[in-house]
């Protein structure tokens, strides 16, 4: 195969295991001319992620529920055909799953701590509730003799 541009990093410096990447290629469809109709440019990446030694434990049963819906037998399918190269396909293929595999093994955001409202702040909101509440009583016709 031929070379890419280099490591993908997943996070931090775990890179992407070129070793455990599978290619495959297909004719594209869409504009391109007679071109089209000769070259394999779509590129599908397929990448086992269920089967990886390349990944943290922790990471990969964190990858491996958020991505659910999108494996096939613990298989993550990436495909590419916007470019009429099928040199940059397999880099954007490739870019593609660096960064759905960086966003799946990102740890969970930490819990929102609930703050509570100062009191100060509730009692001008009431005072300015009960103010409006008064302005609109003047306008009742009752009071006018």
């Amino acid at each position: 195969m031929g070379d890419m541009s280099g490591p993908y990093l997943i996070r931090g410096s775990v890179p992407l295991p070129e070793a455990e990447l599978a290619w495959r290629f297909s004719r594209s469809s869409g504009p391109g001319g007679q071109h089209v109709n000769t070259s394999d440019s779509q590129v599908e990446l397929r990448f086992d992620l269920a089967r990886t030694e390349a990944l943290p434990e922790v990471w990969k049963a964190r990858a491996l529920e958020r991505l659910a819906g999108r494996l096939v037998d613990g298989v993550i399918v990436v495909r590419a055909s916007e470019h009429r190269s099928q040199w940059r396909n397999r880099e954007t293929a490739a870019v593609r799953l660096a960064a759905l595999l960086a966003e799946a093994t990102a740890p969970p955001p930490k819990p929102r701590r609930p703050t509570r409202i100062p009191r100060g702040i509730n009692e001008r909101r009431l005072r300015q509730k009960k103010a409006r509440s008064e302005t609109k009583q003047g306008r009742n016709g009752r009071n006018w003799t």
